[in-house]
């Protein structure tokens, strides 16, 4: 696992509620919760952290569609 993945890995289990889908507010966090003295890896983990958390929330999206069109499937019948 390269350092990117790591790191990100990392703050988002120690603070799960402090990252979210906004990726200057991640920056911001990301100051916040870790000394990180470089721009460009600053800027990588906050990207990192954005891309992962706009995918949970699609894959969250698609469960919550799947799960209403079986309610309205088996309420047709």
């Amino acid at each position: 696992m390269n350092r990117i993945k790591r790191i990100s890995t990392e703050l988002l289990q120690k603070y799960p509620d402090k990252f979210g889908t906004d990726f200057d507010a991640n920056k911001k966090t990301i100051n916040e919760v870790a000394v990180v003295t470089s721009k460009v890896l600053r800027n990588e983990l906050a990207g990192y952290i954005t891309s992962h958390r706009r995918k949970e929330a699609a894959q969250q999206k698609a469960i919550i569609s799947e799960d209403s069109e079986e309610t309205e499937e088996s309420t047709d019948e």
